[in-house]
């Protein structure tokens, strides 16, 4: 096998694996107010300037102040609750259809659209000038080059889509979890996966904060080539047509 078929592989069975079952894991519990504070009591005599600095206090004895006071993060989680909201977001709907946009390693953009089906049926359908299509019926994978008209074939045994056909899928398990990363912006969990076509592939998988909803993902496969991958437009609801599954031999 040669090594861009090793790699678009790689890149295409790491996303299939990222958003199989895409839902929103629970809500986070709602953040809670601090207690209100108690109104002041009126001060007799003269009252004294407060500080500058003491924007908060002076913010809660004097109720017409203007406040400075920041909002609250989204409440922080542990590590292992971020594993048990990611294995809840893959395995919330069997389903799914939705537009894709990926940025490549050589910053190429390409998007279009992706239709996936529990367990093992995935499809990526690359808008023009794309030439590329990947197909998945649960037991095998095509490659399709439109613009070269050649294709190869797969068993799903051979590649990482075999972690689809799992009825639950479990991060701890089912791949090695490197690492949970919290940040402003996201909570990132990474895996190694050492079955992927070529060698050893990394992934990343970035959630929303304060809801877990994944947002984004980033591939770095065999030969060190990041790709990033965006969702929009997403539908877990629709069953999409069977014939789209279908390998045409």
């Amino acid at each position: 096998m040669n090594k861009p078929i090793a790699a678009t592989l790689a890149l295409f069975v790491s996303v299939a694996l990222s958003v199989a079952h895409a839902q929103d894991a629970a809500p986070a519990p709602p953040a809670v107010d601090a207690a209100p504070a108690k109104p002041a009591k009126p001060a007799k005599g003269k009252a004294k300037a407060r500080p500058a600095e003491d924007g908060a206090e002076s913010a809660a004895a004097d109720p017409n102040a203007p406040r400075n006071i920041l909002p609250k993060p989204p409440k922080e989680i542990t590590r292992e609750e971020a594993i048990r909201r990611a294995n809840a977001f893959f395995n919330a709907s069997p389903v799914m259809t939705a537009d894709f946009v990926q940025i490549g390693a050589d910053g190429k953009r390409s998007e279009g659209k992706l239709h996936v089906q529990r367990a093992g049926r995935v499809r990526f359908e690359y808008a023009q000038p794309a030439t590329m299509e990947f197909v998945s019926d649960g037991a095998q994978v095509l490659v399709r080059d439109r613009k070269l008209n050649t294709q190869d074939l797969y068993l799903i045994t051979q590649t990482p889509l075999k972690f689809l056909l799992k009825e639950r899928i479990d991060l701890e398990k089912d791949v090695t979890l490197d690492d949970v990363i919290f940040e402003d912006t996201g909570v990132t969990v990474a895996v190694t996966d050492k079955s992927t076509f070529g060698g050893t592939s990394h992934l990343k998988l970035i959630f929303d904060r304060r809801n877990f909803k994944l947002k984004q993902w980033q591939i770095t496969d065999p030969q060190g080539y990041e790709t990033l991958i965006s969702l929009f437009n997403v539908d877990q609801t629709k069953i999409p047509d069977p014939s789209l599954f279908k390998i045409n031999k």
